[in-house]
């Protein structure tokens, strides 16, 4: 696989690999590691965020902070499904949310931060909701790709030299992760806008500086809290999609995860409980690129044994949310 397409050059297909390793690194820095002025990459920034959709916001890993996830799919009446998916894009508590299956099915990540919250959305809300016909929900139990590793780090974009110079902390270790209440302000914050100065998160936290410096760190290093870039994958020359429901032998479970990890069409992968037990997703820059993958590279992986393919009609979130018209 190859990243290349007529919105994006070279620079800012390297901007963008700069910014997935460090998405709070100053104009000043990430233009000493491309090569390039401040301005530079000031610019081409603001032409991303203006034209690939490019967002910086924090996300509280579930995974490190050993909160439940789950994988829904809702299947629905076709001309429900749009409205249904709005309203759970605009839940806090949901991500990567497609519209799939000709419009029937909607597709949707959920982060509950409280079993009241899971069992609100999936005991109240979607079972009250007219036209829903099933839901089917999939607790994620183990990630082999994501999170605060992204899809572009599969590609050799920059050097390990660069890299290097960008990482911002060690890698996440052992010890407890948790984010307290009086880093809500600092974390909601930072939902809203990865890359806001501190003398903003000052006035959003009402801490000093040098305090909310030192917290922000605190959870960056621990893991609990890790800055993220969104962005459309069209963009990249890469604008299908589709989510993959992969069953293996229980013997071949982590074998087979752990091979789906390093294929660059996954941008993610999760073990999961249900009638499959492995879920990811896959983008392709068409279907004949999907169908190559599937009889390819996935057909040839022992150990798999079934495959249903569910490719997204349309977007409707990733990691933010944006309602239509604004």
């Amino acid at each position: 696989m190859t990243l290349k397409s007529s919105t994006v050059d070279d620079l800012d297909l390297r901007l963008l690999a700069a910014l997935e390793i460090n998405a709070r690194a100053s104009f000043s820095r990430l233009g000493t590691v491309l090569g390039v002025s401040d301005q530079t990459v000031a610019r081409r920034y603001r032409r991303l965020c203006a034209e690939a959709g490019l967002r910086v916001v924090a996300v509280r890993d579930a995974h490190r902070l050993g909160q439940d996830q789950w994988m829904l799919r809702v299947r629905c009446a076709p001309d429900s499904a749009q409205t249904i998916s709005e309203a759970l894009a605009r839940r806090p508590d949901t991500a990567w949310i497609g519209l799939a299956s000709g419009g029937t099915e909607i597709v949707c990540m959920t982060r509950p931060r409280s079993p009241g919250d899971h069992d609100e959305l999936l005991l109240g809300k979607l079972p009250r909701t007219p036209s829903v016909v099933e839901i089917r929900a999939h607790q994620l139990l183990h990630r082999y790709f994501g999170g605060p590793t992204g899809w572009l780090a599969k590609f050799t974009i920059l050097t390990d030299d660069q890299i290097a110079a960008l990482r911002p902390h060690p890698e996440p270790g052992p010890g407890p992760v948790h984010i307290d209440r009086e880093d809500e302000p600092l974390v909601k914050a930072l939902e809203r806008d990865g890359r806001a100065a501190y003398p903003e998160l000052q006035r959003a936290t009402g801490r000093s500086e040098s305090a909310v410096k030192r917290r922000l760190s605190a959870l960056l290093a621990s893991g609990a809290l890790y800055i993220d870039i969104e962005y459309h994958s069209e963009a990249l020359g890469y604008p299908r999609a589709a989510v993959l429901w992969i069953t293996t032998a229980p013997g071949d479970l982590e074998s087979v995860g752990e091979a789906l990890s390093t294929h660059p069409e996954i941008a993610y992968a999760s073990a999961t409980a249900g009638p499959c037990n492995i879920v990811v997703t896959a983008v392709a820059k068409d279907t004949a690129g999907l169908y190559a993958y599937l009889s390819g590279p996935l057909g040839r992986l022992s150990g798999v044994r079934h495959v249903e393919a569910t490719p997204f009609l349309r977007r409707v979130k990733q990691i933010t949310y944006q309602q239509p018209g604004r």
